[in-house]
């Protein structure tokens, strides 16, 4: 299902978007060395609950995670890139974490996701990564805007990636949002410029460039839902909720 929102959906879909990006913020203010995962997991269901919002994870049950997801925000770890579910895990310095978030409010979901360094070490690789991932999607976005195609956007973002040495995984990638998390149309991070749906105002995307440092094979986690790097080595991940607007795109995952 491909979703077109009009003028007042769109106008909630901002604030969503903005719930989205300062709970975010708050959580990487808070995330410290000693941190437990499951602590991050609390914070971020109170903050939810207090905005009078709802958790698109908590009861989230697709083909391929095991059972409902059963927590509200994914939390990657070093080599953990996707679906990270919180367990009894606490942050040491150096440390590269990611948190992914998406929420429900007034009818109208957001996505978005950070990946930072943890204490007071800034390990170059990390740096890189993350650098890579956030460079791709600015470029990813300044590819949208009516009578692009997506794969315009997935050209955009998969060239910084490859220019940086990272090996692409198109398994996963961004997608559409709207009154539901996850919906057509797929936006891979990587392909062919001038292929795929024609994008249109009202038409809402998040775009999550992830990437490994030397491989593009997953692994899954005993847990049935964390995907890690099947080398071992470090990813990063970033995602806004971008809106094609008349004029291109506006970012709506900003804090």
């Amino acid at each position: 299902m491909i979703e077109i929102l009009n003028p007042a959906e769109l106008l909630r879909a901002k604030e969503t978007g903005s719930l989205v990006a300062n709970i975010l913020q708050t959580l990487k203010s808070r995330s410290a060395v000693g941190t437990n995962l499951l602590d991050i997991n609390r914070w971020t269901k109170a903050m939810i609950l207090d905005a009078g919002a709802e958790s698109c994870y908590v009861d989230y049950e697709p083909s391929f995670g095991r059972g409902p997801f059963g927590h509200y925000i994914c939390t990657g770890v070093n080599d953990a890139v996707l679906h990270g579910k919180p367990h009894d895990y606490t942050l040491a310095d150096g440390d590269l974490l990611t948190l992914d978030l998406a929420v429900t409010k007034a009818g109208v979901a957001a996505d978005a996701a950070i990946s930072f360094i943890v204490g007071e070490s800034r390990p170059a690789e990390s740096v890189a990564l993350i650098s890579a991932t956030e460079r791709a999607l600015s470029a990813g976005i300044a590819a949208a805007g009516p009578g692009a195609r997506i794969g315009d956007i997935s050209h955009a973002i998969g060239s910084v990636l490859s220019e940086a040495g990272y090996p692409i995984n198109t398994q996963f990638g961004g997608h559409g949002i709207g009154s539901t998390m996850h919906q057509d149309p797929h936006v891979p991070n990587t392909g062919q410029p001038g292929r795929g749906y024609k994008l249109r105002p009202g038409l809402l995307l998040a775009l999550e460039p992830w990437v490994m440092v030397d491989t593009a094979q997953l692994i899954t986690d005993p847990d049935g839902w964390t995907l890690r790097s099947a080398t071992g080595c470090r990813t990063a991940h970033t995602e806004h909720t971008i809106a094609i607007t008349a004029n291109g795109a506006e970012i709506l995952t900003l804090p």
